[in-house]
């Protein structure tokens, strides 16, 4: 092993204590977080304390500062809120206060903090820090602490997290709990969508947000609302009159509702705020709609945390404990954050105070400034929010004579049809004629093509499944039928939405294009497959979703042995054979063990599962959770599996099974895939018109470069186009896999919080970047 790896089993936190406290106003994931940091700190050697009701808890001391175990975050992972309690606290902003926290973490040897919360908890917790020696020396003076105390605990060291539903934190893509506050949104939508059609309502949703609009921008995005105010981008003046003009023409046009969201801190140009029922009176005195508000204050905070806050959550604690073990006197105090799919820190300090210009740069009317200090990730939501919802009259557009068909290929995955609204529009947007294939390419060669237009697609984002049908047949043998109906329909470029078949057919009409000329046209593919299975891109569309269903029946079913006691699950996920689903899966729910075919497995491995589950049955926590991927092993079947468990577990445990099947693939998208869907469609589309132009040589458009038959994927942070024949070799064809995939370093996370020895390479972890390096990396983060 090369000097440069660094592994978890080197790191020791013996003789350390963490304190972990949550502070200001709550968020779902909180106490996913929590968990984390108390079963990474317990596995590391370290003694860990919860710190109750935030701050006011560390001031009053006594019993609100209490020594955690492993048991007493048991069944936390699936709880709202913050269970260990949040308070604002008046005390700690006084210099009496602080000191009092001080005395109370020296007396319980407590020098490392988890502070989970917003900027002011952050701001507050590295105040601290840079006072805490003074605060010693004051101790000292008045005999509370000795001399020798004031040595052993001379340095404060501080991590912070981000919980904030609003994800107003500068440094950071997600905030613990926005991705949740964004579900309680999308859920009241769409159940007002099916009363609003019913009526011919309009309807004006006010959502959180007094200082940013990223919950407003991205459920508007979400649901295509047809108006958003938010207060970094207030209208411009005469925007009443506009937007009234954009809800009649959206009626005149055969919608039946209309769905405007405003964030409650949004103003006008001039600073004068723009109320719901003042939107409303506006639409009822100039059009005369039946018109509602609907204001979703604390639902928002609410509810059950998404599989992508446990997730983000679960991992930021596990680096938080990571970044204070390593921490000495110098280091500055960090903020742990996830950069596309990788964990850093940044300083605290940097992070605050970037996300104070945004406020500086909103209170000074510089309002494109505020949108870029927000970060790429909400610039380019404001962008394609704008690029999809003007929609010009027919005469206004501009016209391309470029025609480009949109198709499905492969299993139906939740966020299809947000991908297909988005290409139409967006293509409609830039002037050319969108045709839609129904049944994916065996539509396709059967002729099954006809225009579609701008009006054809509305209120799809919300719609599970493919409204275009999709099939898994693979173009190759009906070749010669495509091309044929490429030249009827004269198709100049291609927009492909779908799984691996979707991959294996693009690679196969780049290899028809040197008997076809009429294959030799742009063509790009959009990864959609809840199995998350595609070379090239590190997500797809629909796998979040996926991940929801999962974790929301494995929460039922934990609750279900709840009265029972002593009871093992074993449950079945899809996949085929990347196990994606059931790692990502096991880490959401809370596993004990999750098998996969990635990582091989035999009978003693199975054997030490059912022992470790035995000593667990000891203790308080008296029910598993076993996830298995479906092709994990040919032979290690579910039943297999069940009949070892509940043979080996006699008079211990006993156990039930469950396959879960294809209710993973149904059900309405998740905002994330919503979101995710709308954008990489419609980043496709403005690509294609690129490459058109490119190409179009002599009244047509020839494109047989490798360059122009691509696969628009996520890596890290970036969408990225990649030639298709570039990622034959990463693919492994036999299993449908990539042959690397990143989601391998999570596997040991979810061992070490299931308390499982293990290696666990954290070489990645430890790099402090600055936020001014963060935002140059930045540049095409979605």
């Amino acid at each position: 092993m090369p000097d440069t790896k660094k592994f978890i089993e080197n790191l020791s936190g013996a003789g350390k204590s963490i304190g972990v406290l949550t502070s200001g106003g709550d968020a779902q994931g909180m106490n996913a977080a929590v968990r984390a940091v108390v079963r990474m700190g317990i596995y590391v050697g370290a003694k860990v304390y919860f710190i109750h009701e935030g701050y006011q808890g560390m001031v009053d001391g006594g019993d609100n500062i209490k020594e955690a175990s492993w048991e007493s975050v048991s069944s936390m992972l699936q709880v709202g809120g913050t269970v260990i309690g949040s308070a604002r606290c008046k005390d700690f902003r006084t210099h009496e206060g602080r000191l009092h926290s001080a005395l109370n973490l020296v007396q319980r040897g407590i020098t490392n903090l988890c502070v989970i919360g917003g900027d002011g908890s952050l701001t507050g917790a590295n105040l601290f820090r840079e006072e805490w020696s003074e605060l010693l020396d004051e101790l000292v003076e008045s005999g509370q602490i000795s001399e020798e105390d004031s040595q052993i605990h001379s340095t404060l060291h501080i991590v912070g997290m981000v919980g904030s539903i609003d994800n107003d934190f500068c440094g950071t893509d997600m905030t613990i709990g926005t991705d949740s506050a964004l579900h309680r949104i999308i859920e009241v939508v769409d159940a007002i969508m099916t009363t609003a059609q019913s009526h011919q309502r309009t309807f004006v949703l006010e959502v959180m947000g007094r200082h940013c609009g990223y919950l407003a921008l991205v459920s508007a995005l979400a649901c295509g609302a047809d108006w958003v105010l938010i207060p970094e981008m207030p209208p411009k003046d005469g925007w009443e009159e506009q937007m009234c003009q954009k809800l009649s023409e959206s009626r005149s046009r055969g919608s039946r509702l209309n769905i405007i969201i405003v964030a409650e801190g949004a103003t006008d140009r001039h600073g004068n705020a723009i109320s719901s029922n003042a939107v409303k009176d506006l639409v009822v005195r100039c059009l005369g709609f039946d018109t509602r508000v609907t204001i979703l204050g604390h639902v928002q905070r609410g509810g059950t945390p998404s599989a992508f806050d446990r997730i983000l959550a679960s991992r930021m604690g596990v680096e938080a404990v990571l970044a204070l073990l390593e921490a000495s006197p110098g280091t500055p105090a960090c903020v742990v954050s996830l950069c596309g799919n990788q964990a850093v820190r940044v300083p605290l300090m940097e992070c605050v105070q970037m996300t104070q210009e945004v406020q500086k740069a909103m209170d000074e009317k510089r309002f494109k400034e505020a949108v870029k200090l927000r970060g790429r990730s909400f610039e380019n939501n404001l962008h394609t929010y704008k690029l999809l919802s003007h929609h010009k009259t027919d005469a206004e557009l501009p016209h391309s004579s470029f025609n480009v068909a949109v198709l499905n290929v492969g299993a139906p995955a939740a966020g299809m049809n947000a991908a297909v609204r988005s290409a139409i529009r967006v293509g409609i947007t830039e002037g050319h004629t969108m045709f839609a294939v129904s049944d994916g390419f065996e539509g396709f060669y059967k002729g099954q093509i006809k225009e579609i237009k701008w009006g054809d697609v509305g209120g799809w984002t919300g719609q599970g499944g493919s409204l275009l049908g999709t099939k898994r047949t693979l173009p190759a043998k009906h070749v010669d039928k495509i091309a044929e109906q490429m030249r009827i329909h004269n198709i100049n470029a291609l927009l492909v939405i779908g799984g691996f078949e979707a991959y294996m057919g693009l690679m196969e009409l780049q290899a028809a294009r040197s008997k076809h000329e009429e294959l030799c046209v742009p063509m790009v593919m959009v990864p959609a497959t809840v199995s998350n299975n595609i070379p090239g891109s590190d997500l797809s569309i629909g796998a979040d979703t996926a991940l929801n269903a999962i974790t929301d029946t494995c929460d039922r079913i934990k609750q279900s042995a709840s009265g029972t006691k002593r009871r093992v699950f074993i449950i079945e996920t899809m996949g085929g054979y990347c196990g994606y689903l059931a790692t990502v899966g096991a880490l959401a729910a809370g596993a004990d063990a999750a098998y996969i075919y990635e990582e091989p497995f035999d009978i003693r491995d199975l054997q030490s599962n059912v022992e470790h589950l035995t000593e667990k049955m000891k203790t308080g926590i008296q029910r598993g959770l076993v996830i298995r991927n479906e092709n994990c092993s040919e032979n290690y079947t579910t039943d297999f599996i069940y009949q070892l468990y509940s043979e080996e577990g006699k008079g211990v445990f006993d156990c039930r099974k469950n396959v879960l099947g294809h209710m993973q693939q149904g059900g309405a998208p998740s905002p994330f895939d919503r979101n995710f869907g709308t954008k990489i469609a419609a980043k496709a589309m403005q690509w294609i018109s690129k490459k058109l132009t490119e190409f179009y040589r002599e009244g047509r458009v020839f494109a047989n470069k490798e360059d122009s038959a691509c696969l628009l994927g996520m890596r890290r942070r970036a969408l990225v186009f990649q030639p298709v024949t570039q990622l034959y070799d990463e693919t492994d064809f036999v299993h449908r896999i990539p042959k690397e995939q990143w989601w391998l370093r999570l596997r040991p996370l979810m061992k070490i919080l299931a308390k499982y020895k293990t290696s666990y390479d954290v070489s990645d972890a430890g790099q402090l970047e600055h936020i001014v390096r963060l935002r140059a990396k930045d540049n095409s983060a979605i």
